[in-house]
């Protein structure tokens, strides 16, 4: 079945750095597009960056600059690199992937991983 799972969240001091790592298995990887949302208490779960099956990134105004996403499709796995954290990062970092498939489209999730920013 399909799996997406997370890892690498914790806790960083504002400033630090973190990489968080996600291993899909149950679907074929490099046709979908891979993301990253993430959702703070109380907030909506928002997109932070994805990466479309040819490398194409985009990433949230709030995180240009900082953070870097990448793929190994090779191994089924998308990365996120987080650099100069704020506590305004601090929230849930979710797994997604996307695809299209004709006229429809789907969507995993992972179970999420809790990044905290202490100030």
């Amino acid at each position: 079945q399909v799996q997406l799972v997370e890892s690498g969240g914790g806790l960083v001091q504002a400033g630090g750095s973190l990489r968080l790592s996600c291993a899909a298995s149950g679907f074929i990887f490099s046709w979908y597009t891979m993301g990253w949302y993430r959702q703070a208490p109380g907030k909506q779960r928002e997109l932070v960056t994805g990466i479309t099956s040819i490398g194409t990134t985009n990433y949230a105004d709030s995180v240009k600059g900082r953070f870097t996403i990448s793929r190994d499709n090779a191994k089924n796995m998308v990365y996120l690199q987080m650099n100069s954290l704020k506590p305004e990062d601090t929230a849930v970092y979710y797994c997604n992937a996307h695809g299209i498939m004709g006229s429809s489209s789907r969507d995993y999730w992972g179970q999420g991983t809790q990044v905290t920013v202490s100030s």
